[in-house]
């Protein structure tokens, strides 16, 4: 059997997607640069090395303008925003909304988010156990970003239930459901929309009705695109972020030690979480604006590439002991964050977010233990976010 077909029977399966590290160092050593035939359908090509995704994420010839590759009739809304759209429109999308998230702004919000994460803890009582993701890990930041785009708190289950079906929807057996919950999601913003142009205030999406109405800056399709991109993305890396980070500490009980030991190290252990497990597996789609010889690989105008993130970021050539978690690991340039002029707006608050929930769990519960064992996880489908389910965890 050879490499190409043994590759692509360990691809998207059950096992992989429980851990694909394995297949990722065989992809890296034999096939980096790999064809394949994605769950949607699409031959494409996966990028498993970090100097190929770097190169392949910073080169403008790879377009993520969807309209451009499926022409004015796209319908899919979620996809009309700064993710995918290449320069001019990228930059202006991406102008709109950055203001935001600067990070003088977002270290401002510190005090803010301690307190959320208090409030989450408090709320436990004298719970001895707890599932992280949904008592914890998803709350956080579905607040904070709630509060910066002005949505009303009380729907965040319905995010998080659309938010699922748009992410998770990578092959044709979830495009009903997908459909469904799409459409929900529209008019929910829609009517959401109504509400802020007859009483705008001073949150964001208040800020981009306004823009939208100057009839300069937002087209409707525009505005819906980028108030979806930002509930999802707002909250989607953190929770992952956050799930993953605790799983590697409860994985790695000498680190979780040295962390509880030395607080302080909290930059570099989110970093570390990043790198070693990070919450997004895939970069979102690029496709070939032209034809391209790409180190020895013809890449013919039209094809999907997509990067393996979480790969990249084990690759032996760049990082030492790369399978390795280590809290103390010296600056990591990861990927974890994507490359170039798609590099994720909201870093710094999923950062700032990761740091201050991580910190405040270990220190409300040092002796946090895992409840079944780690190969019980059952890790979310799909092929953008790296997460599991559920996390039960003994508090004490």
């Amino acid at each position: 059997m050879s490499t190409n077909e043994t590759s692509q029977s360990e691809l998207f399966t059950q096992e992989f997607t429980q851990n694909p590290y394995p297949v990722y160092e065989k992809l890296r050593q034999n096939d980096p640069i790999h064809r394949v035939l994605f769950p949607h359908g699409d031959f494409g090509w996966i990028i498993s090395r970090y100097e190929d995704a770097v190169e392949v994420l910073k080169d403008n010839r790879f377009s993520k303008d969807v309209v451009k590759r499926y022409g004015p009739d796209q319908q899919n809304i979620f996809v009309h925003n700064m993710l995918f759209s290449d320069p001019p429109d990228h930059r202006r999308l991406r102008g709109l909304v950055q203001k935001a998230f600067t990070p003088r702004l977002i270290e401002g919000m510190r005090s803010h988010i301690q307190d959320i994460a208090d409030d989450l803890l408090d709320n436990l009582n004298s719970q001895d156990k707890m599932n992280l993701i949904d008592e914890f890990a998803f709350p956080l930041p579905i607040i904070v970003i709630s509060e910066i785009l002005g949505v009303p708190l009380e729907d965040q289950d319905k995010f998080r239930l659309w938010s699922n079906s748009i992410i998770d929807a990578t092959s044709a057996e979830h495009s009903e459901v997908f459909e469904k919950h799409a459409q929900e999601f529209i008019d929910y913003l829609n009517n959401w929309f109504a509400k802020v142009r007859e009483q705008p205030g001073d949150d964001l999406i208040s800020q981009l009705v306004v823009a939208e109405e100057s009839g300069e800056q937002l087209t409707e399709k525009e505005l819906l695109g980028v108030v979806a991109l930002l509930i999802i993305a707002g909250h989607e890396t953190t929770v992952n972020l956050i799930g993953n980070g605790v799983l590697a500490l409860l994985e790695h009980p000498e680190q979780r030690d040295l962390l509880i030991k030395q607080p302080e190290l909290i930059h570099n252990a989110v970093e570390e979480m990043l790198r070693y497990n990070g919450p997004v597996e895939f970069s979102t789609s690029r496709w070939a604006s032209e034809d391209i010889e790409f180190h020895g690989h013809h890449i013919a105008e039209g094809e999907l590439v997509i990067v393996a993130l979480d790969s990249a970021n084990r690759d032996e050539e760049k990082f030492k002991d790369a399978d390795v978690f280590d809290i103390t690991r010296e600056k990591s340039p990861h990927l974890a964050f994507g490359k170039g002029i798609h590099l994720c707006l909201g870093a710094p608050l999923a950062r700032l977010e990761g740091e201050i929930a991580i910190n405040t769990l270990l220190r409300r519960f040092p002796d946090m233990q895992l409840q079944t064992d780690v190969n019980e996880l059952e890790w979310r489908p799909g092929m953008i976010v790296r997460g599991v389910k559920e996390i039960p965890v003994q508090l004490k």
